[in-house]
C-alpha cells in the first residue's frame, strides 16, 4: 500500500509539473504575441509619424462635425441671396433652382456614387450621403467657378478629402447630362434665314455697315499639365507661346451665347485645322452674304469660303482708291474692329466666370478634360440667359424694361467714346491711305 501511495503521489506530482510547464509555455506564447502585436502597431504609428509632414490633408476631427448643419455652405445656401450665389457659384437663386429641377437632383438621388467597393447595379442610399442634391450642386459650382484647391472646399463643405474628390467627379458627370437636356444650354448654329436675320439686325443696330455679320469667331488656348508621354507632350506644346495648351475655337453671337465650338484640340494644332467643322457650317449651313468676324491673325479658310470670315485691316496695310473709296473702307473697318471686340468679351466672360479653366487641366484624363470644357461652355450659355451678366448681351440686347430715365443718358456714353476716337492722334498712322 505504501508503494502504491508513493507511486500515485509521484504521478500526481509529475502531472502537476507538466501542467505548470504547459501554463508557463502558454503564458510565454501569449506574452510573445502581445509584444509582437504591440511592436507592429508601434512600427506602424512610427511610419505614420514619419510620413505625416509630407501628407497634408484634413481629417474629420479638423472639420466641422456635420456637413449638413452649420457649415459655411449651409449658411450661404440658406441666405437665398442672389449676390452671394452669383459671387460664389456664378448663378442667382433662380438659376440654381432651375439646374436642380432640370434633372440634377433626380440624378443625384437615383444613382449610386461610383467607387471601387460598391456595385453600380445596387440601390443608392442618398440618406447616407454627406451632402444632399443642393449641396452637391453647390460643391461642383464652387469647384468650376474658382481656382480653389480641394482642401478649401473641404473646409467650406466639411468633407474629408476622398469624399470631396468622389463627389466632384460624380457631380460633374450628372451636371453635364443635365445641361445636355436643357434647351437654354444648346450650342446650336442658326437655322433658316430668319435666325440669321435676327442676329444680323442686332449687329446693324450698332454697326450699320456690317450688313452680313452675324457672329464673331476666335481661338482659345487653355493651360494643360505636361505629360510624361512624349507624343502627348509634343502634341500639346505650342511653339509660338512656348507652353503646353489645349486649343479650342468658339463662335459668339450678338446675344452673348456660344453658337459653335470645337473643343479640346492639341495645342500644337493651327486654328485653321481646329476650325474645319465650323468652315463646313459656313459653307453648307449659312445663307449667302452672311459672314463671321475675326481678328487679323485668325485664318479665314480656303477659297471655298472666301468672304465668309472677315477681319479688320492689318496695321500698315495700304488702301488704294479714291478719297471716297478710302473713307468708305476705313468706315467699314472701324465698325468691323469695334464688333470684333465682342470675341474678346466672350472669352473674358468664359474664363472670368469659370476660374477652373485658369488652372492647368489634367492631361491624363482626356475625356474628363473634354467634359469639363463642354460643361463650362454650356453653363456659359445658361448663365447668359438665366443671369444676364454678359457684356455682349448687355451691349447688343439692351433691356428696354429698365427705368426710362436711364435711357436718357445712354447717348452721352456714345458721345464720350466718339470724342475719344476723334482725339486719337495715333490711329491715323495704323492704316496707310493711297488715293488714286
Amino acid at each position: 500500500m505504501d508503494f502504491d501511495a508513493a507511486t500515485f503521489l509521484q504521478l500526481q506530482w509529475d502531472a502537476e509539473e507538466d501542467d505548470y510547464y504547459d501554463d508557463t509555455i502558454q503564458e510565454s506564447c501569449i506574452a510573445i504575441i502581445v509584444i509582437v502585436c504591440f511592436g507592429a502597431e508601434e512600427s506602424r504609428q512610427a511610419r505614420i509619424r514619419f510620413r505625416q509632414p509630407r501628407r497634408l490633408y484634413l481629417c474629420r476631427p479638423q472639420l466641422l462635425h456635420d456637413p449638413m448643419v452649420g457649415t459655411p455652405w449651409q449658411i450661404l445656401f440658406q441666405s437665398r441671396s442672389d449676390r452671394a450665389y452669383i459671387t460664389t457659384m456664378g448663378f442667382n437663386v433662380d438659376g440654381f433652382q432651375r439646374l436642380l429641377n432640370a434633372g440634377f437632383a433626380w440624378r443625384w438621388y437615383s444613382r449610386p456614387i461610383p467607387r471601387g467597393d460598391v456595385h453600380m447595379g445596387g440601390a443608392p442610399r442618398p440618406r447616407k450621403r454627406s451632402l444632399d442634391a443642393e449641396g452637391a450642386l453647390g460643391l461642383v459650382l464652387h469647384y468650376l467657378n474658382s481656382t480653389a484647391r480641394e482642401i478649401e472646399l473641404q473646409q467650406i463643405f466639411a468633407l474629408i478629402p476622398s469624399t470631396v474628390s468622389r463627389y466632384i467627379s460624380f457631380a460633374l458627370e450628372i451636371l453635364l447630362e443635365t445641361l445636355k437636356g436643357m434647351p437654354e444650354t444648346c450650342i446650336r448654329w442658326p437655322e433658316g434665314t430668319g435666325e440669321f436675320e435676327e442676329l444680323r439686325d442686332l449687329i446693324i443696330e450698332r454697326h450699320p455697315l456690317l450688313l452680313g455679320a452675324f457672329a464673331t469667331i476666335d481661338g482659345l488656348n487653355l493651360p494643360v499639365q505636361t505629360s510624361a508621354d512624349l507624343d502627348i507632350e509634343n502634341a500639346t506644346y505650342n511653339g509660338w507661346l512656348s507652353e503646353h495648351f489645349v486649343s479650342s475655337v468658339l463662335v459668339f453671337s450678338p446675344k452673348g451665347t456660344i453658337i459653335a465650338a470645337r473643343l479640346n484640340a492639341p495645342g500644337s494644332w493651327h486654328d485653321s485645322r481646329i476650325a474645319q467643322p465650323i468652315y463646313v457650317k459656313l459653307l453648307e449651313n449659312t445663307p449667302a452674304g452672311y459672314y463671321l468676324v475675326a481678328d487679323t491673325a485668325f485664318p479665314r479658310g480656303n477659297n471655298q469660303i472666301r468672304g465668309r470670315i472677315r477681319a479688320p485691316l492689318k496695321a500698315g496695310q495700304a488702301i488704294p482708291g479714291t478719297h471716297a473709296d478710302v473713307q468708305e473702307v476705313l468706315a467699314f473697318n472701324r465698325q468691323l474692329l469695334s464688333y470684333r471686340q465682342t470675341a474678346e468679351w466672350g472669352m473674358r466672360a468664359l474664363q472670368g466666370t469659370f476660374g477652373r479653366l485658369r488652372v492647368p487641366l489634367e492631361i491624363n484624363h482626356v475625356e474628363r478634360q473634354a467634359d469639363l470644357l463642354e460643361t463650362c461652355v454650356r453653363l456659359h450659355n445658361f448663365r447668359t440667359e438665366a443671369v444676364g451678366i454678359n457684356q455682349i448681351r448687355t451691349v447688343y440686347m439692351p433691356n428696354w424694361d429698365v427705368d426710362p430715365d436711364l435711357t436718357t443718358w445712354a447717348p452721352f456714353e456714345d458721345m464720350l467714346f466718339s470724342d475719344q476716337r476723334k482725339n486719337d492722334r495715333v490711329a491715323r498712322f495704323h492704316i496707310v491711305a493711297n488715293y488714286e
